[in-house]
């Protein structure tokens, strides 16, 4: 594995980010019928620093051709100096109009609704609707659990949000949160079959928050909690535990789920053991404490969490808070003080979920043998992969662009599908365990690599590996209600 002297390391300069699809522009041009006009086009694309995804021929005649070249930028600055780069500098080439692909995409929402059912006659409706559906509602009347099976509580969660904690950005506004819940919900069905829907609150106070929630739970069969800003998020969290459906902060606890994947499977490299392990977490809001719970959980014992002030101790006074304090008194057992570039001497673990720029090389250098460093700040982790990566053993990010990405979509689909196919009461930390663990094991051991420490997004084997882990381990916390099943039982409806 690689090693870096601490005299040897030099500064590095910053990298500039690499072209994605997140900043795609779709640029129509009307090319002039010569030879190498297209060659020309593309090359001037390439010198301006655009990767070319897609080229498509809308129409041609004698004179002309138009074409559609899909472009990938760096970011918002780059899409503007790159098409007006085009716009002016070729000869017999002419931008017709651009678009924002992501933009694009978002037009009118992400979601709809359908019946599951269709209604084709007479007969459909009166038995969806009046007069049949009064049946159902007596039914459900006499006894609530059928809500479970008889509604859409089977099969759909709520995805929470004050719009407090969005992303990197911050609070920014529940109508501004709503591309994101829109996404999530989006990604709950695509991997998980879980129907989703976003309700972005106008409220910071966790009191309406928790009251507003248990207002509406009698629609839902789960409830997400997304983007609601440390430390609220952890008393809303809290308060709604005894709602009888899962209430699960994704943030936490879905980061802290596939991080404890990679890490298990990058220990399984590094041969080293959970209960040897040194780890500093930097950043110590809602993903932090999460993770650092459930690596206290698989068995790391020496865990030192960083903010702003440095490493966290018991003791300290300087910009704490009830997580804090307890983050205090359960972890950091040597008393270790100081700024991350002190905490971290000795360390085999680095955990960002912090800034940019909080990790250097020379941090690097004063780590273990071996070191593991899952820069996780998204969109620009504590430090680049083009940086770490000759110093490091693993390096894992939470970007799609590189690879071992460390995605919440590997654990919240298939953990919402196994906790509502038992229609588990709550989300134990045994379940999360098994939800890692299944994760884990989806990259076998032919597979593993420094490069490929967590499966896929798009592997289709994991949200049933992880609803699967996560029944069986809700029947086997004693959380699962068994008269629930994927088919209908006649037999204990009342007629």
């Amino acid at each position: 594995m690689p090693q870096v002297a601490a005299a040897a390391v030099q500064p590095a300069a910053k990298p500039q980010l690499r072209p994605s699809a997140a900043f795609a522009v779709t640029i129509r041009f009307q090319i002039r019928t010569a030879p190498g006009m297209l060659g020309r086009l593309t090359t001037a694309i390439g010198a301006a620093g655009g990767d070319i995804s897609e080229i498509t021929l809308v129409e041609e005649t004698r004179q002309f051709c138009v074409r559609d070249i899909v472009v990938d930028c760096r970011d918002g600055g780059h899409q503007r100096q790159l098409v007006q780069q085009l716009r002016s500098g070729l000869d017999g080439i002419t931008v017709l109009g651009v678009r924002d692909n992501t933009f694009a995409l978002h037009h009118g929402g992400k979601l709809v609704t359908a019946g599951r059912k269709p209604l084709r006659s007479p007969v459909d409706l009166a038995m969806a609707y009046t007069p049949g559906v009064g049946r159902v509602c007596l039914a459900i009347g006499a006894d609530k659990a059928l809500s479970h099976r008889l509604t859409i509580r089977r099969n759909t969660v709520a995805v929470v949000s004050d719009g407090t904690a969005i992303l990197g950005l911050g609070d920014i506004s529940p109508e501004a949160a709503m591309p994101v819940m829109e996404g999530k919900a989006q990604l709950f069905k695509e991997f998980g079959g879980v129907d989703a829907f976003p309700l972005c609150i106008d409220t910071k106070d966790p009191g309406e928050i928790i009251a507003l929630v248990r207002r509406i739970a009698p629609t839902f069969g789960g409830i997400n909690l997304e983007d609601i800003s440390a430390p609220r998020c952890f008393e809303i969290e809290d308060a709604l535990q005894d709602l009888g459906i899962p209430v699960f902060h994704d943030d936490q606890h879905g980061t802290a789920i596939v991080m404890n994947a990679a890490l298990v499977n990058a220990l399984r490299l590094v041969r080293k053991r959970m209960e040897d392990i040194k780890v500093v977490v930097c950043g110590v809001g809602a993903a932090g404490t999460a993770c650092s719970k459930i690596m206290m959980a698989a068995g790391v014992r020496n865990i030192i969490g960083c903010d702003r002030s440095g490493a966290i101790w018991r003791g300290r006074r300087e910009n704490m808070n009830g997580m804090k304090q307890w983050y205090a008194e359960h972890t950091n057992p040597d008393g270790v003080r100081g700024p991350v570039s002190e905490a971290i001497a000795g360390a085999d673990l680095f955990v960002g979920l912090s800034a940019p720029g909080m990790l250097t090389v020379e941090d690097i250098a004063r780590m273990a043998r071996d070191p593991i460093v899952f820069a996780m700040s998204n969109p620009v982790p504590e430090i680049m992969p083009e940086v770490a990566g000759p110093h490091v053993a693993i390096m894992a990010t939470g970007r799609s662009d590189y690879p071992n990405q460390i995605n919440n979509v590997l654990a919240f689909p298939g953990i919402f599908r196994g906790a509502l196919d038992v229609g588990a009461s709550r989300i134990t930390l045994n379940m999360k365990l098994a939800a890692s663990r299944a994760i884990a094991g989806l990259v076998s051991a032919e597979r593993l690599d420094r490069e490929y420490i967590v499966p896929s997004p798009f592997d289709r084997a994991v949200a049933p590996a992880v609803a699967a882990a996560v029944a069986a381990q809700a029947v086997a916390d004693g959380v699962a209600r068994p008269e629930l099943t994927r088919a209908l039982e006649y037999e204990r409806i009342s007629w």
